[in-house]
């Protein structure tokens, strides 16, 4: 007995240590990652700041504030926007293109970090359009991709099909996996979210998207479309308020 009641102590406390680690090990990385970030950005020129304002105040060393760096990074994101937007910055910005494409090995860094910017940051961005199934690597096996881009140019003038760009994701890091092009016949479009899909393969199918209901289509009456009730006249309206019934008449059918 004394044994059994021992075993489900030990039961009750793994359950709850389980418990406690669900609840907390979420909440305790997003703050690291949160804090982490904001050190990261606050840093970038909180340093830069902090040596101006010991300078200025005479304090002898840097004068920090946290939260001021990732303030001015804000404003400086800002600022560089607007001038990007008008003629005379947008003419600075394709000079500076130039200088820069034009130095050994920074061009290819450069190039490469700006195009993955373009694709994720642009307005009018088309990098994941939505959450595909195909089969991959082999007939019969099916897995989460995510459809890119319709195919065009060279590639598709040497292909007869179709053909559609996907990026296939790696469990559980999707940022990295397999770009391929597949005919556009063999993808099969799938209604959840890019959250949900990227949820299920970060899981590893562990976590799986909530099943939706299908609407049903709202039917209305023919009669009720080609015949609209008609209002009450000024008679029926002083009989309606005194509560007496009056027969209304009745609509054509269809």
């Amino acid at each position: 007995m004394a044994k059994k009641d021992s075993d489900s102590l030990k039961r009750r406390l793994r359950n709850y240590f389980a418990t406690g680690l669900l609840v907390l090990v979420p909440v305790v990385v997003t703050i690291y990652i949160l804090v982490r970030l904001f050190v990261f950005l606050d840093g970038l020129l909180g340093n830069l700041i902090g040596g101006f304002l010991g300078s200025l105040f005479g304090t002898g060393g840097e004068l920090r504030v946290p939260g001021l760096g990732l303030v001015a990074l804000v404003l400086l994101i800002l600022l560089t926007g607007m001038v990007a937007r008008n003629y005379v910055g947008r003419k600075v910005i394709e000079l500076g293109d130039q200088i820069i494409t034009r130095v050994p090995l920074v061009n290819r860094i450069y190039s490469t970090v700006q195009q993955i910017s373009r694709a994720f940051f642009a307005e009018k961005r088309e990098f994941f359009k939505r959450a595909v199934l195909i089969e991959y690597p082999r007939k019969g096996v099916y897995c989460i991709a995510f459809f890119t881009q319709d195919t065009r140019g060279e590639i598709q003038e040497h292909v007869e099909e179709d053909l559609v760009g996907v990026f296939v994701p790696t469990t559980p890091n999707p940022t990295s996996g397999f770009f391929l092009f597949v005919p556009r016949a063999d993808v099969i479009e799938l209604e959840m979210p890019i959250e949900e899909a990227l949820t299920l393969v970060i899981s590893g199918g562990a976590v799986l998207p909530d099943e939706r209901k299908k609407e049903e289509p709202l039917i209305l009456r023919p009669d009720f479309l080609a015949f609209p009730e008609p209002p009450l006249t000024f008679v029926e309206k002083l009989l309606k308020k005194l509560r007496l019934k009056t027969p209304r008449p009745r609509l054509p059918k269809s």
